[in-house]
């Protein structure tokens, strides 16, 4: 896993041992385990990560009216009970424009105000609840809504 690995070597001597990911992938989940040998006393602790990714299809750039679809999967390993999106924190009602079906967010025209911060939370029967946040941007034209601009000749117009 290196170069993504790293252990701070100044805080072994203050007993802190933490593995430092960076970044994270979703191969990395699973189980970790630290043995440390000090003297004639071997300890040893157990750490499971736990991967949660949310991806875009198709890839960025993403352009204002083609449609698009967030996915959201984590490793955890309870049945999904609930998948819910929030976009710049507001809970997204699914209905017209925005349809959820397991954890997954299809956007069927997404606009200019579409682009932000969106997070997936995904509710689990064991009632573990995971989320995780995605930063959409959206190529579009954010101008005026009359599309025609008059400029005098010999001027600059934008």
């Amino acid at each position: 896993m290196r170069p993504r690995v790293s252990v701070q070597d100044s805080a072994l001597r203050n007993g802190n041992f933490s593995l430092r990911i960076n970044p994270v992938r979703s191969e990395d989940a699973g189980l970790y385990e630290a043995q440390v040998a000090y003297n004639t006393e071997v300890r040893t602790c157990q750490v499971e990560l736990g991967v949660i990714t949310v991806t875009l299809s198709p890839p960025s750039p993403v352009v204002e009216n083609e449609p698009l679809l967030l996915s959201c999967n984590s490793s955890h390993r309870a049945s999904l009970v609930e998948a819910c999106w929030f976009h710049n924190g507001l809970l997204v009602p699914t209905s017209g424009t925005f349809c959820s079906l397991h954890g997954a967010l299809s956007i069927l025209r997404p606009a200019m105000s579409d682009a932000g911060s969106w997070r997936c939370q995904l509710r689990y029967s064991d009632n573990e609840i995971i989320s995780a946040t995605y930063n959409l941007q959206i190529l579009g034209f954010d101008g005026p809504t009359n599309p025609v601009v008059y400029a005098a000749a010999g001027s600059a117009a934008d």
